[in-house]
């Protein structure tokens, strides 16, 4: 189970410190077996709760329950999906939680003996179980069902342990709250961080413990420091709560008879995880052992609690990759490609044969960007075998792999093979770029950017030169060329455009590079701001100073008798007229490489030859050389439109063939492209799909000639690969950080203390837990953890109408619907569809012939009918008499309804409260909703003589420059 989204878009994944699918060592890997955790308590049982004599906690995505004096755990639970948050009656003989029997979260009761659970909610929103009410009677549980905007902060409800419809509590929003004794009064926190990645949190978002009286309507805050306070527990005339006021989260008390505050417990390294109160003591996670705190006595002592489970998801097995295919490459005939899929590198056939396993290690290591030599012999490769970032090279049937490098320790990129097959170039996060010998295994420093990461490299025909483009200060690049004799480095770009991708022709005439270099703007169609679309062409240098431009004016001209004369007598010299000796000889000669001569660069004045190349200009990128063949990719500007639910891949590969200066369409609908080595066949991406076609127009199409990646399997270790994963995120992090130093921070020594739990982990939620501790020490914003395998579950969807209701006399009144706005999908609210007889007041009697008593949830009559027609019974009184039928298609979301009546109920307030002369608008988010929003409402309002920007509870994204 996804923590709650309640923060909305904050899993923007603007760092690539919070990509974590990779992996490599802040130490070295234990000695034990990695399936063998050590004797003693299990660690990671989270999400604890506590009776008079028992626990109950979550390991693994399941529920567990234990004597309170420790020993074996009993399961309660065994579900694919997650079962989370439990929490104990009063009475200790059931237990409500979270879980995903149908998909959603939502919330069911269980008897604490086990048995059959039962789900008390049934709405597609996330429904997290928080706390019984002290009589026994209701679950109280956060909801970002009715909230708006969508998705940015829970609401409080109640629901009974029968079931039936939830309750809201009369707070506009509300997050971690207990009940005082006589269940009259809550202490809460509006809005909480528990699941942020973000330890030592001092922002807006930090907020204060709160009393709300329920009967009086009267709120009051709690004193408040600068720490994060977060899980009010009542008990007495006492608010236990936990805070990291002193860099750490420690548990605290507050007396509401003295006002004073008190510290109870002082950890140093691991915060106190959710912590919970029972009829005597707290339990609470440090450093993934159960800790009870007793309230009389005031001290803590652990839980030694065994889990004794089946791990099923920590359990080695074959799985197919190839959904997990990173980079590729074909091989120099087109006869294979190879590819890198979930840290391993295949070779897959072309038509006929099997897939090739050339990794050995398919857990405990990380492969990637594999690179078929030329002379088709070798696989290179990095490798974090060692754990770091290597270059190795394999023979491309498989066997000992050769350690290139041996100087690893920041994340790299490449390698890409020279010509002759005897070096390789690649570079690093440390802006360097360099190449080295297969033979001599010494790296050579080429260069080294003082803004920005060199992201490519390409060779010279002789394996002589290296041209690579190099950022510079204003964010832009430039070309430059590398000579590997004299070690010297030569500008060829001017500096004033932004100069990509240079790569050498394989006569060594030309050097062709993509630039910007076009300003064609497009007007907009809702103001006079312009942008750019058709800004990208592709240049020519020549080489040599005296070598004529590949696109020099042509000219047809008339031919002299005698030289007709000539050409025809070598017309007349059949191929048959030879002998078979000669032919036989020929045959030999032509499979003979001739030997490459060293190409001929002249330096001084380079930056002043440069041509283009006449084609269209536009996005391009990815570009190829072959002979008298240009290849490259051309983005259309749909391609780059946002708001859309078309995400299929409609990048077009253009070949333009250079002696007839004519440019074709090779493949639409790729994501992207690689050549062999003469041109003749092009390996493609498009979505999914990979296929080997002919790299010649109208002899390609996507979809023809796919591979075969059904066998791409492995066997894999979780267990192993966490380790990997788990290492390498902290290399990542290391790496990508935005400050060398890590804040002050001892990395490696943060990084051992989390990675000794990796022991215990035995679900990829656990893993992403840990990384996402390890990377929160940092005190950062935007670092996040996600992914991974998780199980497979089933998925319930529920239909949603678009309305409110309530239980009256047996069924459900309507008692408002919301307008939308139909033509959208988002925003389509089904009941206000052209001809529907209903309006507010009336009620639901049936869905699709079931009556609908408002004993149930009103949403559980929808389960799967989410865009599908659905017969209902309306009436304008609770009863099925007189009842109508209606057919309508329920959503699949309501949140774009309820967003929409939210703004419309601000923007008349505003209206009402200057007289019409001020408009409003709310902006989600400074992303793409944030931008779609500002333009609709702005335009719509420009008649107004002010206007109010909304920016409440918006989710963040880029820079607000709109």
């Amino acid at each position: 189970m996804k923590p709650m989204p309640v923060r909305g878009n904050v899993l923007l994944w603007i760092s690539l410190a919070a990509v974590a699918w990779l992996a490599t060592s802040p130490a070295k890997a234990p000695a034990r077996p990695a399936d063998e955790a050590p004797s003693g308590p299990t660690k990671l049982l989270r999400f604890a709760d506590i009776s008079k004599d028992r626990v109950v906690f979550a390991y693994a995505g399941d529920l567990w329950i234990a004597s309170r004096e420790g020993g074996a755990a009993r399961r309660l639970t065994s579900h694919v999906g997650d079962e989370l948050y439990p929490k104990f009656s009063p009475d200790g003989k059931w237990i409500a939680f979270t879980g995903e029997y149908d998909g959603n979260p939502d919330v069911y009761v269980i008897s604490a003996e086990g048995g059959e659970p039962k789900r008390l909610t049934f709405h597609p929103s996330n429904d997290i179980v928080l706390v019984w009410t002290p009589d026994g009677k209701s679950i109280l549980f956060r909801s970002d069902r009715f909230s708006a905007p969508p998705g940015r902060f829970t609401k409080l409800f109640l629901v009974s342990p029968q079931g039936g419809t939830p309750k809201p509590l009369p707070v506009p929003r509300g997050d971690l709250t207990s009940f005082s004794p006589d269940g009259t009064r809550i202490a809460y926190i509006e809005t909480s961080q528990e699941f942020r990645t973000w330890k030592r949190y001092r922002g807006g978002w930090s907020l204060p413990i709160a009393i709300y009286d329920l009967q009086k309507n009267s709120y009051e805050e709690l004193p408040k420091t600068a720490g994060m306070d977060m899980f009010p527990m009542w008990h007495g005339n006492t608010i236990y709560f936990i805070s990291d006021r002193d860099g750490v989260m420690n548990l605290y008390s507050y007396d509401l008879g003295s006002k004073q505050t008190k510290k109870l417990t002082d950890y140093k390294e691991f915060d106190i995880k959710w912590p919970s109160l029972g009829p005597d003591a707290i339990v609470y996670e440090n450093g993934g052992l159960l800790y009870e705190y007793n309230l009389a006595g005031g001290k803590s002592r652990n839980l030694p609690i065994v889990v004794r489970a089946e791990d099923i998801e920590a359990r080695a097995e074959f799985k197919n990759v190839a959904q997990n295919i990173g980079s590729f490459a074909i091989s120099p005939s087109a006869a294979r490609a190879v590819m890198e899929a979930r840290g391993n590198i295949f070779t897959v056939p072309a038509e006929h044969g099997s897939i090739r396993t050339l990794t050995t290690e398919h857990s405990s290591i990380h492969e990637l960007n594999p690179a078929w030599s030329p002379d088709g012999k070798s696989i290179a490769c990095l490798s974090d075998k060692t754990g770091e970032y290597e270059v190795y090279t394999r023979p491309q049937m498989g066997g000992d792999e050769t350690r290139i490098t041996t100087d690893g320790g920041i994340y790299r990129y490449g390698p890409v093979w020279s010509p002759d097959s005897k070096k390789l170039v690649y570079w690093d996060k440390l802006h360097k770029l360099w190449y080295v010998g297969v033979e001599e295994k010494k790296p050579v420093l080429v260069d080294e950017a003082g803004y920005g990461d060199i992201t490519d490299g390409s060779w010279s025909p002789d394996s002589l030169w290296l041209a690579y483009s190099k950022p510079h200060r204003r964010g832009s690049n430039d070309v430059f060329l590398y000579s590997l004799g004299t070690k010297k480095i030569t500008k060829v770009s001017s500096g004033f455009y932004n100069d990509t991708t240079p790569v050498f022709d394989l006569g060594g005439k030309y050097l062709y590079f993509i630039s910007t270099r076009f300003f064609y703007p497009s007007l907009g169609q809702l103001d006079q701001r312009y942008n750019y679309y058709t800004t990208d062409g592709i240049f020519a240098v020549t080489l040599k100073a005296d070598e004529a431009s590949p696109f020099k004016p042509e000219s047809d001209e008339e031919k002299a008798a005698d030289e007709k004369k000539d050409e025809k007598k070598d017309e007349k010299k059949p191929a048959d007229a030879k002998s078979g000796e000669q032919k036989q000889d020929e045959k030999k000669e032509e499979k003979k490489e001739e030997p490459v001569k060293p190409i001929q660069i002249d330096l001084d004045g380079i930056g002043t030859r440069i041509t283009s190349v006449p084609i269209h200009p536009g996005i391009l990128e990815s570009l190829g050389v072959r002979k008298d063949k240009l290849f490259y990719i051309a983005t259309p500007q749909e391609a780059r439109q946002f708001g859309t639910n078309d995400r299929s891949p409609k990048n077009v590969l253009h070949v333009f063939d250079l002696a007839k200066r004519e440019d074709k369409v090779l493949l639409e609908g790729i994501d992207s492209y690689y050549l062999d080595k003469e041109g003749k066949k092009v390996l493609y991406k498009a979505g999914n799909d990979y296929g080997i076609v002919e790299a010649a127009p109208g002899k390609a199409k996507v979809g023809e000639g796919k591979l075969n990646l059904s066998e791409m399997q492995v066997r894999v270790d979780p267990r192993e690969e966490w380790r990997q994963v788990f290492r390498e995120a902290w290399r990542i992090e290391r790496d990508f950080y935005w400050d060398p130093d890590m804040t002050g921070h001892d990395w490696k020594k943060l990084g051992a203390r989390y990675e000794a739990l990796l022991p215990w982990v035995a679900h990829r939620s656990d893993l992403n837990y840990l990384i996402g501790e390890m990377i929160s020490e940092l005190s950062t914003s935007h670092t996040y953890v996600g992914g991974g395998d998780q199980p497979e579950r089933p998925h319930v969807n529920v239909g949603m109408l678009g309305a409110d209701f309530e239980p009256d006399g047996g069924y459900f009144r309507i008692t408002k619907i919301y307008p939308g706005e139909n033509w959208n999908d988002a925003t389509r609210s089904p009941l206000t569809e052209p001809g529907l007889k209903v309006k507010a007041g009336d009620y639901l009697i049936a869905v699709n012939g079931q009556e609908a008593r408002s004993d149930h949830d009103v949403y559980s009559y929808f389960q799967q009918l989410a865009g599908k027609l659905v017969t209902l019974k309306i009436n304008s009184k609770s009863t099925p008499e007189g009842a109508w039928e209606i057919t309508v298609k329920p959503a699949n979301s309501e949140a774009g309804v309820r967003y929409l009546d939210w703004i419309d109920a601000n923007r008349r307030k505003v209206e009402e409260a200057t007289g019409g002369r001020i408009a409003y608008m709310h902006v989600p988010d400074t992303s793409i909703s944030g931008i779609i929003a500002f333009d609709k409402q702005f335009t719509a309002q420009l008649d107004k003589d002010g206007i109010i920007v909304d920016e409440r509870d918006n989710s963040g994204g880029q820079i607000p420059d709109f």
